[in-house]
C-alpha cells in the first residue's frame, strides 16, 4: 500500500483535533411585533459553548439575553439562523436542555423531593432509582432532611437550590439559567453563586448563564459574552483567566478588577444606547 503524503496526514490530524462545540448559536436573529412596531430583539448573533464550560452572557436590559435562552430551550423559534446542540439542530423543547428561571417555578403542591423527581417520573424511572437520584441531589445542594417539606416552607435561596437540583436530576446536556439569583438579596446571592460553582465543579455540566450583574458574570464564567443594546448581538467575548476553584475573595484581585473595569466600560456604552432608543422611540 502506498503511504499517504505527509501533508494529507497533517490535514486529517487537523480535522480530528478540531473541537466541535457542545452548543453552537449560528447567525440567529429574532423579530416580533409589539404595539404596532416590528422589534428586532436579536440581530445576527453567533457564539459557541464548549462541553463542560461555564459561559455567562451579560448585557443591558432588553438586549435579548433571555430571548437567546428561550430559543436554545426551544420555547421560541428564531426568525433566522439556527442553534445546534451536539451538532443536532434544535427544533423544539427537549429533555437534553434544563432550564432554571429567575422566578421560583416549583410546584407548590409537591414536596421538595417530589419536585426534584418530577421529570424522572415522567421518564418512567423506577421509584428506587428516583429516590437514589433525589437523595444525591439533596446532598449536593445542601438540603438533606428537607425532602418532605413543601416549597412554601423554604426561603428564596432554598427554592432556587431545589430548582437547580430538579434541572440537574434529569441529566441534561446543557443547563440554561436565566438570572436565577436576580430576586435574591445580596448575601444569599453570594452564597448561591459559590454553591452553584461547587455543584458545577462536581457535575461538570455545561452551563449557559444569563445575568445583568458584572461581578457575577466574571466570578462564575470561564468566558463572558457581552451583548450590545437592542437589537442585541455580541459586542465582545472576554476570557476569564482566574484559576478554579474560585472563592469569593477573588473579587478583590487585580485581575478581577481589571476585567470588571473593561466590561463596565462596554456595558455603560450600550446602556446609554438603550436609554437613548427608549427616549427617542416613545415606548419602552
Amino acid at each position: 500500500m502506498t503511504a499517504m503524503p505527509k501533508e494529507y496526514l497533517q490535514l486529517i490530524d487537523g480535522y480530528a483535533s478540531k473541537k466541535v462545540p457542545k452548543l453552537r448559536v449560528h447567525h440567529v436573529s429574532k423579530t416580533f411585533e409589539q404595539k404596532g412596531h416590528t422589534i428586532t430583539a436579536l440581530r445576527d448573533t453567533s457564539f459557541d459553548v464548549q462541553d463542560g464550560e461555564f459561559v455567562t452572557i451579560l448585557g443591558p436590559s432588553g438586549c435579548g439575553k433571555s430571548t437567546i435562552l428561550k430559543i436554545i430551550a426551544g420555547l421560541t423559534e428564531p426568525s433566522s439562523g439556527h442553534v445546534k446542540l451536539n451538532n443536532h439542530q434544535i427544533k423544539g423543547p427537549g429533555s437534553d436542555r434544563g432550564m432554571v428561571f429567575q422566578a421560583y417555578t416549583l410546584f407548590p403542591w409537591l414536596t421538595v423531593g417530589q419536585n426534584i423527581a418530577f421529570g424522572l417520573q415522567l421518564k418512567g424511572i423506577p421509584k428506587k432509582e428516583r429516590d437514589d437520584i433525589v437523595a444525591h441531589y439533596l446532598e449536593l445542594i445542601g438540603l438533606n432532611g428537607f425532602g418532605n417539606m413543601y416549597p412554601s416552607n423554604l426561603s428564596g435561596g432554598m427554592k432556587q437550590r431545589v430548582a437547580i437540583a430538579r434541572a440537574l436530576a434529569n441529566d441534561p446536556e446543557i443547563l440554561l439559567m436565566d438570572e436565577p439569583f436576580g430576586a435574591l438579596d445580596a448575601q444569599t446571592r453570594t452564597v448561591m453563586q459559590e454553591l452553584l460553582l461547587s455543584v458545577w465543579e462536581k457535575s461538570q455540566k455545561t452551563i449557559l448563564f444569563v445575568t445583568h450583574d458584572i461581578d457575577e458574570a466574571i466570578f462564575m464564567g470561564d468566558r463572558v459574552y457581552v451583548m450590545t443594546a437592542r437589537p442585541g448581538c455580541l459586542k465582545a467575548e472576554i476570557a476569564v483567566p482566574i484559576p478554579r476553584p474560585r472563592e469569593f475573595s477573588v473579587k478583590t484581585s487585580s485581575t478581577f478588577m481589571r476585567l470588571k473595569t473593561e466590561i463596565l466600560d462596554l456595558i455603560r456604552e450600550e446602556s446609554w444606547k438603550a436609554a437613548s432608543e427608549v427616549a427617542t422611540s416613545g415606548w419602552a
